[in-house]
């Protein structure tokens, strides 16, 4: 007699509960949902998975169940029959390759297509080994949960990601049910929302605080220092600074191009060099040991993020490297009389409509020249130490 609900199947804690005639839902810690079907071959107990809940609901867990007790009692061992199947069904890995080399035109530039192949390499490895028609709830949250809260904007873009290459698996007639990547009406019972995540994200430094952060950044030894200023006398993302090639950088003109495949907006993207943010290329040149303007610490290798992150730690500051961007934009505003379109292209935003944007041929370079020139002048410290210890030459 069977001894499940629907109601108790959406209710059920963490454990195991029997249907009757070897079928079992098995609840996780985390709350997923898988059915199995216990049974005996040869003597020997074996155990076959019917898929998860809600993606299989009580009543096809039960027509699942009987198909394989008929396969049993003709002497058929049931996961071997699945086995031959998934033979045919790609894995992961390969149709996750697949579908991002197909959305690729698509991107906007090379970075997208990197970060995704990135997101789906690293983050999702679990489940590359894995046919796409086997992954469930279950799997999808052993990926998610370890980062959810821990790199929140990143763990959003991978569960986005599973989610649209097992929608073109199920396109594509690999796999049945719904999406165990799904959001809405999902995950979100299973998952924090990202609004009540980490909550200073992109914390910002109050702008009337930068000159005396400045100061005490120039107390400090290293080429994080550096970059970390160089960051905030440009006005630009972390990613840019990390990135920045000797190759893009016309000292003689004080003016560093940033190249489109590097940018949000996949547009070249002028950056005029204040007198201090000249003076750290200079140093960084006197020390130049590769071709980015910022080297980390391994051979061919540009700074980390985590090394910016680090040196914001260490001086015990509640704000992000994003966040610096955020102070400029309210020193702008509240602080100067620069048009407010200046500021946001000082920042590499889009502007207007594409119609707007098909008339603005010029980036204002000059003028955000003075606008940038004031932003450097602010950010020195009241009393500046000019002893400047030069880096020394990596060996």
């Amino acid at each position: 007699m069977d001894k499940l609900t629907v109601r108790k199947v959406e209710t059920a804690k963490p454990g195991k509960y029997g249907d009757g005639r070897g079928l079992q839902l098995a609840v996780s810690p985390r709350g997923a949902k898988k059915w199995l079907l216990r049974y005996m071959v040869a003597g020997r107990a074996h155990e076959h998975g019917l898929g998860s809940f809600p993606e299989v609901g009580l009543a096809e867990a039960r027509e699942k169940a009987l198909d394989a007790r008929r396969l049993v009692k003709s002497g058929i061992d049931p996961i071997a029959v699945r086995r031959r199947a998934s033979a045919a069904i790609p894995k992961f890995g390969a149709f996750a390759d697949a579908v991002a080399a197909d959305l690729a035109p698509g991107f906007r530039n090379e970075k997208h297509r990197k970060q995704w192949a990135t997101t789906l390499s690293v983050y999702a490895s679990p489940l590359r080994d894995r046919p796409v028609n086997e992954i469930d709830t279950g799997d999808v949250l052993a990926v998610l949960t370890p980062i959810w809260q821990k790199i929140p904007e990143t763990a959003s873009r991978v569960r986005g990601r599973i989610e649209k290459v097992l929608s073109a698996a199920k396109a594509k007639g690999f796999r049945t049910g719904e999406n165990p990547a799904a959001w809405r009406g999902h995950l979100d019972h299973l998952l924090s929302a990202r609004s009540k995540l980490a909550s200073n994200h992109h914390a910002a430094l109050p702008y009337s605080d930068v000159p005396a952060f400045v100061g005490k950044l120039r107390e400090r030894d290293g080429v994080a220092a550096l970059a970390l200023e160089f960051t905030i006398l440009t006005a630009t993302r972390s990613g840019e600074v990390r990135g920045a090639r000797w190759e893009e950088i016309d000292l003689a003109a004080k003016v560093w191009a940033i190249p489109p495949e590097r940018m949000k907006a996949a547009r070249e993207h002028r950056v005029p060099l204040s007198n201090r943010a000249a003076a750290i290329v200079e140093q960084m040149q006197a020390a130049k040991v590769s071709e980015y303007l910022f080297p980390g610490q391994l051979p061919g290798r540009p700074l980390s993020k985590e090394a910016l992150i680090k040196a914001l730690d260490r001086m015990n500051v509640d704000a992000t490297v994003h966040g610096m961007r955020s102070a400029f934009r309210d020193w702008a505003g509240n602080e100067t009389h620069f048009p407010r379109e200046l500021a946001e292209q000082a920042l590499a935003h889009v502007i207007g409509d594409k119609a707007e944007q098909a008339y603005r041929r010029s980036d204002a370079l000059e003028k955000r020249r003075a606008l940038m020139d004031a932003w450097a002048a602010y950010c020195e410290p009241s009393s500046v130490d000019e002893k400047v210890t030069p880096l020394r030459r990596k060996a």
